[in-house]
């Protein structure tokens, strides 16, 4: 009975989805869809610019052309997308992206190697000439897998405005996906704005998890709410589809007040140039200490998402002693939608005054921070809004300087700022080895890096309210070979390679003087070259020499001897 029922909840899907979305592309995969993520998904400083294909838990599975075009891009990289294949469809105007493949069809890989070969480096950026690699609807392309910065076996497939690179919404163009759920709401935020506004007699955040009545609706908070002046809200919501377990972005967010329209987003196309102002999309102080994803349902004056719509940016006026009626509609792609409304108590209360503050910083403005031993350069452009900036220094005799606390609350930067840090001692020969590192709270270390400049040492920086001081990098990178008596008979070659602080930056392979192809995955330390009889003279001494360099400069090199 239970199945019959989900085969008519599916089948009614089915026929009304069809109505309002129009087939254009064909599935990638030949299983049946089903999503681990879905497009605009809010991930760490981005926006998610695709939507994951489950491919049944492995790797392998053919992958194929959505429709008909030509190849334009093919990226191979240790990080990121790992294998990629980019494909313009001139019909349309649209590109499609198959990302964390396993391989590429052969006409695509033997074409790949001759580049690598040629640019003497695994990673390559290439772009075919238009037309030079012609694919048609259906045609496999690919095999599925999980190279680069993937957590699990999957497909990432994006659909891109061609002349834009601006990435679309997949769901809006390929077949649909059996969905009737809808949204999950988690929590409800309160943001009085500072030296404006007060909430239940705190100028701080006010974060309410939302929990389940016993017919799974979202319940009450569970607190009363009493406001005063100037507030912004928050919500923390997920989606949900047919049979699966995993959690996905919310499309539209809208909020009303006394059935007023407050605020709207929508999350469509974007630029990747914007895809960091993610962090003013969300609540990024709570996603920096809690890894929670409260979305802001105001706009921060710096933040230019082409998601909005909004009455005063979002901030309502708390100005009459009154109950506020507060709601949130929350609806995905096909339509399900949750309502969920709250009560905010107009109380009067008397307003906190906005601290004096020494170190302003305007988001409209270039900003600095200078002091002994220590600057910030903040350019235009990378700030939201505006902060009191603060800053202190400890002492700690393990590092080349003083620890200096850069801010005392995360401060997201929409590209980056500089940091200069002097060095109270200056004992290194080989000043490459110097390099910025943040501190956790845990007393971990994260290697920035930087350049030595006028006593000190300068590097860039992504957001503020971390430790930094300078350390150093003098152990070179270390080489360990894999069972090399075995390597003749496997025909491959398997390296181990590791550094203990700042991250590899170089490795290359030779045999007889002459570069091989060592391929890499970013989430393994081994190096990998599989004989290439097309490339060795057989019969001969063949040696093997790998080096590697870290990003400080230190080098290690490994040498062996095998005839084949």
């Amino acid at each position: 009975m239970k199945q019959f029922c989900f085969l008519l909840s599916y089948l009614f899907f089915f026929a009304t989805s069809l109505l309002s979305f129009s087939q254009q592309y064909i599935n990638p995969l030949n299983i049946p869809p089903a999503l681990s993520g879905n497009f605009g998904e809010l991930r760490g400083n981005h926006f998610h610019s695709g939507v994951d294909f489950k491919t049944q838990g492995v790797t392998g599975k053919p992958v194929l052309a959505v429709e008909d075009g030509y190849i334009s891009r093919i990226s191979v990289s240790p990080g990121g997308y790992g294998l990629a294949l980019y494909v313009d469809h001139p019909a349309t105007g649209h590109t499609s992206v198959y990302a964390h493949l396993k391989s590429f069809s052969k006409k695509i890989a033997d074409w790949v190697i001759i580049k690598q070969y040629e640019q003497e480096s695994f990673q390559v950026n290439l772009h075919p000439e238009k037309g030079m690699m012609p694919v048609k609807r259906g045609e496999q392309i690919a095999l599925s897998g999980n190279t680069g910065s993937s957590g699990g076996p999957h497909l990432h497939l994006e659909i891109r405005d061609t002349h834009t690179q601006e990435p679309l919404d997949v769901l809006e163009y390929i077949g649909q996906v059996p969905d009737t759920q809808k949204p999950d709401l988690r929590g409800i935020a309160i943001y009085p704005v500072a030296g404006k506004g007060i909430v239940n007699g705190s100028g701080n955040p006010l974060r309410m998890n939302i929990g389940k009545d016993k017919a799974g609706n979202p319940s009450s908070p569970g607190k009363t709410v009493n406001a005063w002046g100037r507030i912004g809200t928050g919500v923390k919501a997920y989606d949900r589809m047919n049979g699966q377990s995993n959690i996905y972005g919310v499309k539209y967010i809208r909020l009303f007040v006394d059935d007023k329209q407050i605020f709207s987003s929508t999350i469509g196309r974007y630029s990747f140039n914007d895809t960091r102002m993610l962090n003013s999309f969300i609540d990024f102080e709570d996603w920096k200490n809690r890894r929670s994803f409260f979305m802001n349902s105001f706009i921060e004056p710096g933040n230019r998402l082409p998601f909005y719509e909004s009455a005063n940016r979002g901030y309502i006026d708390i100005d009459e002693e009154r109950a506020y009626r507060f709601r949130y509609e929350l609806e995905d792609l096909y339509g399900n939608m949750l309502s969920y409304s709250f009560t905010v108590n107009g109380q009067r209360q008397e307003i906190p005054e906005e601290p004096g503050c020494s170190n302003w910083m305007a988001w409209n403005l270039h900003n600095s921070f200078l002091d002994l031993g220590f600057s910030l350069s903040i350019p235009t452009g990378n700030l939201y809004d505006n902060f009191c900036y603060s800053h202190f220094i400890t002492k700690k005799p393990t590092y080349y300087s003083d620890v200096h606390h850069v801010n005392n609350n995360p401060v997201p930067l929409h590209k980056s700022g500089t940091i200069w840090i002097k060095l109270h001692t200056d004992t290194l020969q080989n000043r490459n080895q110097y390099g910025i590192v943040k501190i956790s709270d845990n007393g971990n270390e994260s290697w920035i890096g930087g350049s030595y400049k006028r006593g000190g040492v300068e590097a860039s920086i992504r957001e503020l309210g971390d430790r930094y001081a300078v350390s150093s990098d003098t152990v070179a990178p270390v080489i360990t070979p894999l069972e090399p008596a075995g390597w003749v008979s496997q025909k491959k070659i398997r390296i181990r390679l590791s550094d203990d602080k700042s991250g590899i930056a170089y490795f290359r392979g030779e045999i007889n003087g002459k570069y091989v192809l060592f391929t890499h995955d970013s989430k393994s330390p081994v190096y990998t070259y599989i004989f290439d009889d097309s490339r060795l003279i057989k019969g001969e001494k063949q040696i093997l020499v790998f080096r590697a360099t870290d990003r400080a400069g230190n080098s290690s090199e490994y040498s062996y001897s095998f005839h084949y």
